[in-house]
């Protein structure tokens, strides 16, 4: 039991304790957003060390794999990256602290409001005391007045008639004296009982208060401190595994990854020359020309080939002549160059290609453009916004019938090699013109199929997408890698395509341009739905750094690149955050080199591709592509999952996209779908509120908006941000705060905000105001629609993390977008 600290220092003259102890317990809130503010910073500091370190291990991993030092490289690599896990670690246990410290101000403050009301009549007693002090003072002095001044007259012999007027007042005067004494006695007993409470009440307030601050920074403590042991453990095996590298190791490596062969030269004896021998076997020859593989070579017309054929036709036993004359005049005898090649005869040339194995890559129709023919069905005529404006039912049935469904194959999507970076391109059938909503009707129940797209090949026929050649009943799990533990197994279903309600109807005839390589750059080809599309406005193009994808050796580590992509799907009602709606999926795609196929086809037992997908824990449900993965449903890992692939199926699946597509660089394929937990609004990465005030004459529009870090893994800024408001009634004139584009003919609003993030305004909290005078009022409250993007993280947190050897990741990347985002009032 702690002594009663305040109760006994907390009285005074002036009765000013009541006042410093509740100030003393408002500062409690101020110390805990303070202690909020340093944890937050702590984890920026370690999320930014973990990036960096995270770049170290990737440039680590790309130094030279040439020489005996090579495979060093590979220590320092695994180190580093498990240095910048466990400091990711920290930042994922300083995040869930920054959580439960806001949970305890927010408790703190209503546990505040609630004293406050307790020790009211506390309040009451400390003015009252105060204001009879106050007053008894007075009639003290005018008592002491009274009395002094009646002795004076008395002394100095005045009249009896003055005497007795200065006995009255001194009289009345002590009377009100004495009910001032009796009035502060009571106010007294009555304040010592009450401060006695509150002054008990405040101490223990201000117990539980340190108490809980100790407790959050002994959690803070000891996620710092368990850190500091990981990386000690770490540093500890980094020690270790140098030691165990020894220089004999090193050598043999080398040795037996770059040897030429164990056999050395034999002796050569010295053979006498047989003249007469060497003279009758003496011939006249051609040169002959050096052979280039898939080329056709003839000799030159003029050798010495019947002499050879003659003399092959009297070894195999036949009699001189038996074969008959060979008319050279007549003969198909083709023609030949300087060299001794073969010159084809245009004729053939075609029927050449038609039938060559190497016609698909070697051909010169494939630097021709194809032609394609377009046909685009019209669209409905939008005859009012009220017509084809969703429902309230509509909308809520719109997020949540976003549901994960089995797909029927995997995909494989082919991606442009380097050459087709270069070119210019083209906006792809998801892009905007403008770069802005205005053009689109997103309440539109018809916006899927609203514009019809028909495209037939008038020339050259588009190869169809390679399917898995095996389904998944026939497929049966190999054994798994014996240096792997247990896995864990999934169903194949792919996640419906959400349409988005930014996506214009495709208005133009020319086909999309081919997707860039994911390890290059994220584009259409490597983003696998509709939803995730949507932000692939502006592709990111990073370098997949390592060997070159056309000259991957058996013994180098393949690289590999992983892109995961997410879809926030919410509808918002009112200022009200239980009635908000949300859904999150997610999709994660694999990009393998042209050059990986070679590799896979000549080795008859490629190494195993494995993988762990990680933080797992907030996932709903996981759907991953069974025609090419397998895992086992004993894992009891909640937070992470592993994976391991069908070699043979995925050599296959490769192997055929490449003779497709044989001039791809790249090739993308869809390994598996997640849908994420979500807790209402809090998942939500930008809260929205709604306000309509519509009369018949004006439409007053209100968008309260704020940014939210914690629904974010890692929180990142909102791009593109863009706002979009159908405003029916006939318009005549718009004011709006911060400006906004209206659009006449369509009678939409729109906002294009910059980047939304902590560091913005307000934290990124604000609001979008917007008056409209109308001609033919009221107008109806409509419902609104938002889209934006975040590159370099997702709302789940998910990754991938290789295991096993022989296998790198060259490039990991994170974006989540908007699905259908709206709000009503």
């Amino acid at each position: 039991m702690i002594t009663p600290y305040f109760l006994e220092n907390f009285w005074g003259e002036k009765n000013n304790g009541f006042d410093v102890l509740y100030h003393n317990m408002k500062h409690g809130q101020i110390s805990s957003k303070e202690l909020t503010d340093f944890i937050r910073e702590r984890s920026t500091i370690e999320e930014a060390y973990a990036r960096s370190m995270t770049k170290l291990a990737k440039s680590a991993g790309n130094f030279s794999q040439l020489g005996t030092f090579a495979p060093v490289w590979d220590v320092f690599k695994t180190s580093t990256e498990k240095l910048a896990s466990c400091h990711l670690e920290l930042v994922r246990k300083l995040q869930e602290l920054i959580k439960e410290v806001q949970k305890y101000v927010e408790e703190q403050a209503k546990a505040h409001k609630k004293t406050k009301e307790e020790v009211a009549s506390t309040l009451e007693a400390v003015q009252n005391i105060q204001t009879t002090s106050q007053a008894l003072q007075k009639s003290k002095e005018i008592y002491n007045a009274r009395t002094v001044e009646q002795e004076r007259l008395r002394k100095e012999g005045a009249t009896q008639r003055d005497v007795d007027k200065a006995g009255v007042k001194a009289k009345k005067a002590t009377e009100t004296y004495k009910s001032y004494v009796e009035k502060y006695a009571t106010a007294k007993s009555e304040f010592e009982q009450k401060m006695a409470e509150t002054a008990q009440k405040f101490q223990d307030i201000e117990e539980n208060h340190i108490l809980h601050m100790k407790e959050i920074i002994q959690s803070y403590s000891q996620s710092v401190d368990e850190t500091h042991i990981q990386i000690g453990e770490v540093h500890t095996e980094f020690v270790r595994n140098i030691e165990n590298t020894s220089v004999e190791s090193l050598i043999q490596k080398l040795a037996e990854s770059k040897g030429t062969g164990k056999e050395r030269p034999g002796p050569i004896e010295f053979e006498e020359c047989n003249a007469a021998i060497a003279t009758e076997g003496a011939k006249p020859r051609k040169r002959k020309p050096f052979g280039i593989p898939g080329r056709r070579k003839d000799k030159d017309t003029d050798s010495t080939e019947s002499t050879e054929v003659e003399t092959a036709n009297t070894a195999n036993g036949a009699p001189p002549g038996y074969y008959g004359a060979i008319d050279i005049q007549n003969a198909n005898v083709p023609q030949v160059d300087a060299e001794g090649f073969c010159i084809r005869p245009e004729a053939n040339e075609n029927d050449a290609k038609e039938n060559s194995f190497y016609s698909s890559s070697d051909s010169e129709d494939e630097d021709e453009p194809r032609k394609f023919h377009v046909e685009i069905k019209p669209v409905q005529p939008n005859n009012g916004t009220h017509q084809n404006r969703a429902t309230i039912e509509e909308l809520k049935a719109s997020i949540e019938n976003i549901i994960l469904s089995p797909s029927t194959s995997g995909q494989m999507r082919r991606n442009q090699s380097s050459d087709e970076l270069a070119k210019p391109r083209v906006p792809t059938a998801y892009e905007l013109a403008n770069n802005d909503l205005l053009s689109l009707d997103p309440f539109s129940p018809t916006l899927a199929g609203s514009s019809s797209l028909s495209v037939s090949s008038s020339t050259v026929p588009v190869p169809n997408r390679p399917t898995t050649p095996l389904t998944a009943g026939a497929l049966q799990p190999p054994p798994r890698p014996s240096s792997r533990p247990k896995l864990s197994t999934g169903k194949l279903t792919g996640i419906n395509e959400i349409v988005r309600p930014f996506s214009p109807p495709k208005t133009s005839n020319a086909s999309p341009p081919p997707a860039a390589p994911l390890a290059r750059a994220e584009s259409s080809s490597s983003l696998s739905s509709t939803a995730s599309l949507s932000a692939a406005n502006t592709p990111t193009v990073g370098t997949s750094r390592g060997p070159s994808p056309v000259t991957l050796a058996s013994q180098d580590a393949l690289p590999i690149a992983v892109a995961f992509t997410e879809s926030v799907n919410a509808y918002f009602k009112g200022a009200d955050p239980t009635k908000c709606i949300v859904k999150i999926t997610g999709d994660m795609t694999l990009s393998f080199p042209m050059g990986i196929i070679k590799v896979f086809t000549t080795n008859p037992s490629p190494a195993v591709l494995t993988f762990k997908l990680k933080n797992t824990s907030r996932l709903e449900q996981i759907l991953p592509n069974q025609q090419l993965l397998f895992s086992d449903p004993s894992q009891s890992d909640s937070n992470s999952k592993d994976f391991w692939f069908n070699m043979q199926a995925l050599t296959s699946f490769l192997r055929k996209a490449s003779e497709q597509t044989p001039s791809a660089s790249y090739y993308n394929v869809d390994i598996l779908k997640y849908q994420v937990q979500s807790d209402g609004i809090h998942s939500t990465p930008l809260n929205l509120a709604v306000y309509w005030k519509c009369t018949p004459s004006t439409s007053d529009l209100r968008v309260d908006y704020r940014y939210n870090p914690e629904s974010m893994a890692s929180p990142g800024a909102l791009t593109n941000v863009q706002i979009l408001v159908p405003v029916d009634g006939g318009v005549t004139n718009m004011q709006s705060l911060p400006s906004s584009l209206w659009n006449g003919e369509q009678n939409k609003c729109l906002w294009k905000l910059s980047d939304i993030s902590e560091k913005s305004e307000n934290e990124g909290a604000g609001s979008l105001r917007a008056k409209f005078e109308l001609s033919n009022g009221p107008s109806s409250p409509s419902t609104l629609a938002v889209q934006f993007m975040s590159e370099g993280g997702t709302l789940s947190g998910a990754d991938m993390e290789l295991l096993g050897t022989g296998y790198r990741l060259s490039l990991n990347k994170k974006r989540f977008a908007t699905g259908r985002y709206m709000a009503d009032s």
